[in-house]
């Protein structure tokens, strides 16, 4: 058979525009497929887990996640916080957690599995407000007591940085801790307990 009378340009076109069409179909089928192995904006708002990357939180600073719509506070407490939780014992509501929201497998007093990591539901339990992370020793609006922690600007209810709430506060409870387990060294996952991770 002869090639008489084929333009080969327009047959190198044709080959080149076709393979880009198909692999900008290829590329558009893909996209949503590898969309769907992440949890919709839905699914965490009913609960799905939360992976937290927490490498570059430096000791004595705080971020914020969300899991099912609320804010999560997580802190790498220093050893100079560490000691100041023992301090405040006699200031406080409920020390030693008997009668907060929180798994089992966390420290009652220090409220974490990792005493340097705490986890906490951002959401006063006086009112639902979000407290404000104050982690400075003694400002001139919190008196000279004050060795860092939440402060809801609401109502003025005051807890620790363990997330215990003061004695004579609005709010009635120390902060929830969400279920959360360490998928590594610089992982938590939010919404996954440790017993069954």
């Amino acid at each position: 058979m002869s090639n008489d009378g084929v333009n080969a340009g327009r047959r190198r076109f044709l080959v080149a525009a076709t393979s880009v069409v198909g692999a900008a179909g290829t590329v558009g089928a893909a996209i949503p497929f590898l969309g769907s192995w992440q949890p919709s904006a839905r699914a965490k708002a009913a609960g799905a887990p939360v992976r937290i990357n927490i490498a570059k939180v430096e000791a004595g600073q705080q971020i914020v996640a969300e899991w099912r719509g609320q804010p999560v506070f997580v802190v790498r407490r220093t050893a100079e916080i560490m000691a100041g939780l023992e301090k405040l014992e006699p200031a406080l509501a409920d020390p030693e957690s008997k009668e907060s929201e929180q798994p089992e497998y966390v420290d009652p007093k220090n409220r974490a599995i990792r005493s340097e990591l705490l986890i906490v539901l951002g959401i006063c339990t006086h009112l639902g407000c979000a407290p404000t992370f104050r982690p400075e020793v003694a400002p001139a609006d919190l008196g000279p007591d004050w060795l860092g922690g939440y402060f809801c600007a609401c109502h003025g209810s005051r807890y620790d940085l363990a997330g215990r709430v003061y004695k004579a506060q609005p709010a009635p409870l120390n902060l929830p801790i969400p279920p959360h387990s360490y998928e590594t060294d610089d992982v938590v996952i939010i919404g996954v307990d440790e017993e069954t991770a």
